[in-house]
This record gives structure tokens, C-alpha cells and sequence, in this order.
């Protein structure tokens, strides 16, 4: 009995072990947990593999690892011998600051013909659907996401920005079943919590590696840009020093015959080289012109003068430019105006600039034929079209032919222009309330319309100032000068005396020789020192003074004039290379009298001289 009873307590410790077979359902259930939440990390892992190798669009990749999490999620439940089959799976999404989400994915148990599963929010007793499009208050999803076991998870960064919920809806358990398939609600929020948090994880990572792909897209294009911009440069300096070099050699080697000890030419001679030179310089200053207008107009710093315009005048002016060009290359001229034009409100000096760049653009790529321009009236515009029987231009180079620095092959090859005159042209035009055209075909020709309004709307232009304030890109492409050289519009007094302050000796001598000529008497010092020394001594009518002193500014040096009482009436004119929009404004708010802007314009000067000093009888002086 003593040995019964000693087996029967040796049994009941044996009864209280876990049954073999209970353990092995729970690591099944363990392994089944670990092994779906595997396959859902590795399924992300494609996810994110695949958005690195393929740079989709933002949302395109949001939905894939969401629509991810929600398949493997109903997977891994219905494909469980350990899980009940009746489950749903779903995301809803929602805007930043809203008050209700959107269910936008869901899994494929429910599918258009079944019913869906009831969410039970217990405190509140109701419930609600989980189908596509379903809308969930916030609220209730908070519910949700607080009562035991949960129902919803929500997607949060570590900066606890929500991105979206997790949502699961199941059928109630039957409490007949056995205590270990009671506790798979348990199992299942193991699962969707951890699923949440590999969700979570997985869009994390994707933002982070769109916006890394984004910005080195857009590094990329931005490198991609400054090397072209670094190419157009390159080419835009190359032939910019062909441009300047061509008639800095002729202004130099002339002015080295005309220097050169025992070479005497001819009078006839020396006014040839002479007007080389100045040809030249005027080439020169068209190109600084060309350069400053375009960072102008890109500052929106350029402004327009308008004023009406005899157009026959300009057209005929404008063709007596180009005709020496087009004969040395044998090409004929036409002009063609229609006789209902004869005038238009517009800035003359900008007119003349964009008709030159169009003709002189036609007959650098015209070998043989004609070069014309036809004006006619079409409505309340004026249409200028520059034709050719040249080269023509292909629709490829037509597409950038506007953009500055742009050459076409054969003008980069030649060495001729600098890219910048249509892309200046077709602004003046803009900002005349106008337009450029262009229709051309390879090997038949080009033809170039400027389309302007023969009036110009209120605010088109303005007034710059006084008349006699010159500045850089006045000269335009001609270089003209307000005055011929050869006509002076006075003859001064011999007893009115000039100081000159300027730091170069070159400008210094050229302008001493030019006022002495018409009979002023000009004492030249070169700083401010020397400056104030020769006031003491002499009384001048007129002060001419450069802005850049080698001891001083001659700005400053003008308001110091100002504040002596002695000085102070003492007319000042500046003569300065700042040229820049609002240089002169700077200069006459430090109490100059008047501007003109280097490479200075003798006629000009005169012309201002004259106004200042107040010359007492006006004619013509001879050459």
C-alpha cells in the first residue's frame, strides 16, 4: 500500500508538468510569430532595395510597402494552422491637422463580395467597418489603439509624427475552444505591433532615401548646369578675347607706324589709320555695351528713353552702318518700308542697336545673295523682318539661339560674335513691350522679325535725366556721338579757365588737347592734394573730376567742395568709368553738377563744357 501510495504521489508530481504537447504548440506559435515577422522584413527590405534601384515617385513607394504590410499581415493569419481564419487587415491614412483618416488599404479577405468585419470599440459601444474608402474618426481609432487587446496601431516616427494606423479586425473568439486557441488575440497583437514597427521603420527609410535621391538629383542636375554653364563661359571668354584682341592689333600696330621713327606717310595715310583706330575703339565699346546691357537688363536695371522715331531715318541711318560690310562680301541690300509707316514711339538708340544685331547677324552668315529689311504695319504693331539668302539655321539651334552665350557651330568655328546680341535684342524687345521671331531653314535662308507697338504703354521708358549725362551702351553698335566729330556746336571764350583732376595721364593729355583746342585754358593735376594746392592760386569756371583718385575719392572730394563756402558754386561735371545703372544718381547726390561715363565722348564733353561755362557766341570750329 506504503508503495501505491508512493506511486500514486510520484504521478501527481508528474501530472502538473506542462503536457509535451502544449509545449510544442507554443513554440509553434513562437516560431510562427518570428517567422511572418521575417517574411514581412524581408518583403520591406525588397520594398526599399527596389525604391533605391528605381527612384519612384514618393507615393507610388508609400503605397507598395504599405499594400506590403497588409498582404503579409492577412497572410501569415489565414495561412496559420495556429490564427482564425476570420481576419482583416487595413491602413487608414490621414492629412496632417485632420480629424478623420481615409482606409486606403485593406487585405484580401475582404474582397468585393464579402462581408466585412465589425472594428468593436468597447467603451463606446458601437462599431464600425473596416472596407476601402471607410472614413474613421480620430477619436475612435485612439480608442481603438488604448482598449485590451487593441485593435489599432498607429505609425509614428521617433519625432512622433503619426503617419498612419494599423488596423485589425477579427472575429469574436469561441470561448468553447481550448485555453492556448484563446490566446492567439494576444499572439495576434504580438504580430501587428511588431509589424507596425517594421511599417513604421520601413517608411522611415524611405523617406530618408527619397530625399537623399532628390537631393542628389538635384546636385546632379545642378553639377550637370554648371558645367554647362562653365562650358558657355569658357566659349563665351574664348571668343570674347578674339573679339577684343582683333582691334586692340589694329589700334596698336597702327598707332605703332604712326609712332615708328622715319616712317612718314601721307596725310592721306595717316587719316586712314586714323579712322582704323577709331573704328576699332568704337568696335570695343559696342562690346562692353553688349556685355553691360545684358547684366542690366538681367538686374532689371536697364531702362528705355522713348520718344517718337522718324522710322524711314533710322531704317536708312541703320543701312548706311552695314553697307560697307555687305560690300566687302558682295551682298546686295534691300530695303523695303511700307509708305504707311513713318514714325513709332520707341527708344531710337535701341531700335538702331537691335535692327544693327539682326543685319550684321545676317550677313555674317550670308556668302552670296542679298541681306534685307522689310518694315510693315500689321494692327497696333510694327513688324522689322532682317532676311537672308544664307546658311539657314537648323530647328535644334533655333531652340537656344535666344539664350545668351549661345554660338552656332559655324560662328564658334569662325571666331566671329560673342553670343550676346540676339539675347539682348530679344530683351529690348521685351522690355519695349515687343518681340522677336524666327523662321529659318538649313540652306534656305533666315528671316528675323522684331515686332514692336507703335506706342508704348504707360511706364514703357522714362527719363534717365539730364541730356548731357552719357553713359556705357549709349553709343550702341555705330558708336555715334550726339555731334559729328568734324562739328563742334560752339566757339568759346580763350580766357576761361578749366581745372582737370584725373588720374590717368593717357585721358588727362587727350583732354587738354581736346578743350585747348577750342580755346579753354585747362590746368591738369592728378590727385587731391595737388587739387586743393591750385585752388588756392586759380579761380576756375568748370571743374572736371575723376571719381578715382590715387589719394582720394573724387566724390567725396566734390562734397568737400560743397561744404567751402569758397568753392561751393563751382560747377563740377564727373568723368568716370562707373557706368553701371544708378552711378549717376550716386554722382549727383554727392552734389556734381553733371556725369559723362569713360571712354569718354569728346563731342559730349564740349557740349557739356559749354553748359557750364556759358561760351559767349556758338558756331562751327574747323577740322
Amino acid at each position: 500500500m506504503q508503495q501505491y501510495s508512493s506511486l500514486s504521489d510520484h504521478n501527481s508530481q508528474v501530472d502538473v508538468r506542462p503536457k509535451p504537447l502544449t509545449t510544442i504548440q507554443q513554440l509553434c506559435a513562437k516560431l510562427w510569430l518570428e517567422s511572418s515577422l521575417n517574411q514581412l522584413q524581408s518583403r520591406l527590405g525588397d520594398c526599399l532595395l527596389s525604391a533605391c534601384n528605381t527612384v519612384p515617385q514618393a507615393g507610388a513607394a508609400e503605397a507598395k510597402i504599405l499594400q506590403t504590410v497588409v498582404n503579409e499581415i492577412n497572410s501569415a493569419v489565414n495561412n496559420s494552422n495556429l490564427a482564425v481564419t476570420d481576419c482583416a487587415v487595413g491602413i487608414a491614412l490621414f492629412e496632417p491637422q485632420a480629424t478623420v483618416a481615409t482606409v486606403c488599404y485593406v487585405s484580401s479577405s475582404l474582397s468585393p463580395n464579402s462581408q466585412p468585419l465589425f472594428l468593436e470599440l468597447l467603451k463606446a459601444e458601437k462599431k464600425l467597418l473596416l472596407r476601402l474608402q471607410e472614413i474613421i474618426e480620430i477619436e475612435d481609432l485612439q480608442q481603438l489603439e488604448n482598449q485590451q487587446p487593441p485593435s489599432a496601431w498607429r505609425l509614428a516616427d521617433d519625432s512622433g509624427n503619426v503617419m498612419g494606423w494599423l488596423i485589425l479586425a477579427a472575429a469574436p473568439l469561441n470561448s468553447a475552444r481550448d485555453s492556448l486557441i484563446k490566446s492567439l488575440a494576444q499572439l495576434r497583437s504580438q504580430l501587428m505591433a511588431r509589424s507596425a514597427k517594421h511599417c513604421t521603420t520601413a517608411l522611415v527609410q524611405l523617406r530618408h532615401t527619397l530625399s537623399w535621391q532628390q537631393r542628389y538629383q538635384e546636385l546632379s542636375n545642378s553639377n550637370q548646369e554648371l558645367e554647362r554653364t562653365n562650358q558657355l563661359k569658357n566659349q563665351f571668354l574664348a571668343n570674347t578675347s578674339h573679339e577684343i584682341r582683333t582691334p586692340l592689333s589694329s589700334i596698336i600696330g597702327f598707332t605703332h607706324l604712326l609712332l615708328a621713327q622715319g616712317y612718314e606717310p601721307t596725310k592721306e595715310r595717316q587719316q586712314e589709320y586714323l579712322n582704323i583706330i577709331q573704328s576699332s575703339g568704337k568696335h570695343l565699346l559696342a562690346l562692353i555695351n553688349d556685355i553691360l546691357d545684358l547684366s542690366k537688363i538681367e538686374a532689371n536695371q536697364l531702362e528705355v528713353q522713348c520718344e517718337t522715331i522718324d522710322v524711314p531715318m533710322v531704317c536708312s541711318n541703320v543701312f548706311a552702318l552695314v553697307k560697307e560690310k555687305a560690300a566687302n562680301k558682295g551682298l546686295k541690300l534691300r530695303l523695303k518700308l511700307d509708305p504707311d509707316i513713318t514714325t513709332l514711339v520707341a527708344d531710337p538708340l535701341r531700335l538702331k542697336q537691335m535692327l544693327l544685331n539682326l543685319l550684321f547677324n545676317a550677313l555674317k552668315f550670308t556668302s552670296q545673295g542679298s541681306v534685307g529689311l522689310e518694315v510693315v504695319p500689321k494692327g497696333l504693331f510694327v513688324y522689322f523682318t532682317v532676311w537672308d539668302t544664307g546658311t539657314g539655321i537648323s530647328q535644334e539651334d533655333q531652340a537656344q539661339l535666344f539664350e545668351p552665350y549661345f554660338q552656332i557651330a559655324k560662328a564658334v568655328a569662325s571666331g566671329e560674335g560673342t553670343g550676346l546680341g540676339l539675347a539682348v535684342t530679344q530683351k529690348l524687345a521685351q522690355i519695349h513691350g515687343g518681340s522677336v521671331k524666327v523662321e529659318s531653314e538649313v540652306n534656305c535662308g533666315s528671316r528675323f522679325t522684331l515686332v514692336l507697338p507703335f506706342r508704348q504703354e504707360a511706364g514703357v521708358g522714362g527719363d534717365e535725366g539730364d541730356e548731357g549725362a552719357g553713359g556705357a551702351g549709349e553709343a550702341g553698335e555705330a558708336g555715334e556721338a550726339k555731334y559729328p566729330s568734324s562739328h563742334l556746336p560752339f566757339t568759346p571764350s580763350s580766357s576761361v579757365d578749366i581745372l582737370l583732376v584725373e588720374n590717368d595721364l593717357s585721358n588727362a593729355h587727350l583732354i587738354q588737347i581736346y578743350l585747348r583746342k577750342l580755346g579753354y585754358q585747362v590746368t591738369w593735376v592728378k590727385n587731391a592734394a595737388q587739387m586743393w594746392e591750385v585752388l588756392l592760386q586759380l579761380d576756375p569756371v568748370l571743374i572736371l573730376m575723376d571719381v578715382h583718385l590715387a589719394d582720394g575719392n573724387g566724390l567725396k572730394l566734390v562734397q568737400q567742395l560743397r561744404e567751402n563756402r569758397q568753392y561751393r558754386t563751382i560747377p563740377v561735371i564727373v568723368q568716370t568709368a562707373m557706368a553701371m545703372k544708378g552711378d549717376r544718381e550716386t554722382c549727383l547726390a554727392a552734389g556734381v553738377n553733371d556725369y559723362i561715363s569713360k571712354p569718354i565722348d569728346l563731342p559730349l564733353l564740349a557740349s557739356l563744357v559749354a553748359k557750364y561755362t556759358k561760351p559767349p557766341t556758338t558756331g562751327e570750329l574747323g577740322k
